[in-house]
This record gives C-alpha cells, sequence and structure tokens, in this order.
C-alpha cells in the first residue's frame, strides 16, 4: 500500500510539472496590465515562510540533529538567511544549518502557519482571482521540488497542484500581487508588475519598510483588504 500510495504521488507531481509548464510560459508571457484588462486578480503567494513554518520546522530539527551546538531562537533571527546568521554564531554552523534543509522530508513535514491554510482556500474561490503558489526550490533540488508538491497536494488538495509555480527569480513571473517573506526580491526584472506585500516573519518583523511596500502581520490579519485594493 505504501508503494502504490508513494507510485500515486509521484505520477501526481510528474502530472502538475506538465500542466506547470504551460501555466508558467502563460504567467511569463500575460502581463499584469493583461489580468487587470481581463478583471482578473493574479495573486502569487509565497510558500516557506508565508503558507509553511520553515523557521519553526527548521529549528525543531536543527535542535534535535545537533542538541550539542548553539542555536538562535525565533525570536532572535534576524536577516532572511537562516545559514548566513548560523555562521555568524560559529562558522561552522552554517554548513550544519544547510543540511537540515537539504535533508529528506523537510519540506513535506513543515508544518502550516495559523490561518494559512484557509486563507488561501478562501481566496481562490474570490470572483475573478487567480491565486497561485510561486515558490523558489533551493539548488540541492534531490528532494525539495517533490516535497513542496507532495506539501501541497496534502495541506491544500491536488486542485492546488495546477496552482504551483516553481522559480528561483519571481521578478519574471507576471501578477498584481506577490505575498512573501523575503524583503528583498530581485532578479532578472527591475521593476516586476507585481506589487511585493512582506509577510512578516521572525526574521524581517523588526525592518523598517520604506513607503510604499505594504505588510501583511500574520494570515489572521485583514488580507482581503489588500486583494480589494489592487481591484478598485
Amino acid at each position: 500500500m505504501i508503494l502504490i500510495n508513494r507510485f500515486s504521488h509521484v505520477q501526481k507531481v510528474e502530472n502538475a510539472f506538465t500542466s506547470t509548464n504551460v501555466r508558467w510560459f502563460s504567467a511569463i508571457t500575460n502581463g499584469a496590465s493583461d489580468t487587470r484588462q481581463s478583471g482578473r486578480l493574479r495573486v502569487l503567494v509565497d510558500m516557506d515562510g508565508v503558507l509553511a513554518d520553515f523557521e519553526g520546522g527548521f529549528l525543531k530539527k536543527f535542535r534535535a540533529k545537533f542538541p550539542n551546538d548553539p542555536y538562535i531562537s525565533l525570536e532572535d533571527r534576524r536577516g532572511f538567511w537562516v545559514s548566513t546568521q548560523y555562521g555568524h554564531l560559529r562558522s561552522d554552523l552554517c554548513e550544519k544549518a544547510i543540511s537540515i534543509w537539504e535533508s529528506q522530508n523537510f519540506f513535506m513535514e513543515l508544518d502550516p502557519l495559523p490561518g494559512a491554510v484557509e486563507a488561501v482556500q478562501q481566496m481562490s474561490r474570490f470572483q475573478n482571482t487567480d491565486v497561485f503558489i510561486c515558490t523558489s526550490p533551493i539548488k540541492m533540488y534531490k528532494h525539495c521540488p517533490y516535497e513542496k508538491y507532495a506539501w501541497v497536494d496534502k495541506h491544500l488538495g491536488s486542485e492546488f497542484l495546477e496552482q504551483i509555480i516553481l522559480t528561483r527569480d519571481k521578478t519574471v513571473v507576471s501578477a498584481d500581487l506577490l505575498i512573501d517573506d523575503r524583503p528583498d526580491i530581485t532578479g532578472a526584472e527591475s521593476h516586476p508588475t507585481w506589487e511585493h506585500i512582506l509577510f512578516s516573519a521572525c526574521h524581517n518583523k523588526h525592518q523598517q519598510l520604506n513607503h510604499p511596500i505594504r505588510r501583511l502581520h500574520s494570515w489572521s490579519d485583514n488580507w482581503r483588504a489588500l486583494l480589494d485594493s489592487k481591484q478598485q
């Protein structure tokens, strides 16, 4: 039964990759202005740190694997790159940190952030609104891409497998909004079509934002108002 279930998951991922390639091409070639002309709103939602609890999952597994090493509490996290801060704490901790998210089942076993699943499901049912999960896989790709698909399948349902965009450069994806916890999103496009909404996380909550960047403090915050503001 385990083998059958695993095979079924692999088939879903393969089918989803094929469909995603088509949607990915469409997302690049059709600008946000096209979505506005059609009366549809396109929203990109990041995965790690926005839907899935990357920071909490990392800390739990780091402490379990390296119980005698120092660690950084969530309250003391600063800066987007976990490995950089751990490397400053002690040089060998950088590679140890990286080994956590490169390990099998790391991404698959992340817990959803409070309210994330419900919010995205509600958002996807909004009239004239298209919601995509836009996430950057790590370069050590042995486990990460499959596990991201499996996470979405488990928590959001198989219908959301059609709504996944995997990319290392989010600036080339056209949309109206990008909800993401990374403060500095750069890439090939110096002026992306989307408005970046910074999702609050332990590593960025102390950061002062420059106008006109807006912040979504959590999924209990009024995310509906952000969508409404783009539809007016």
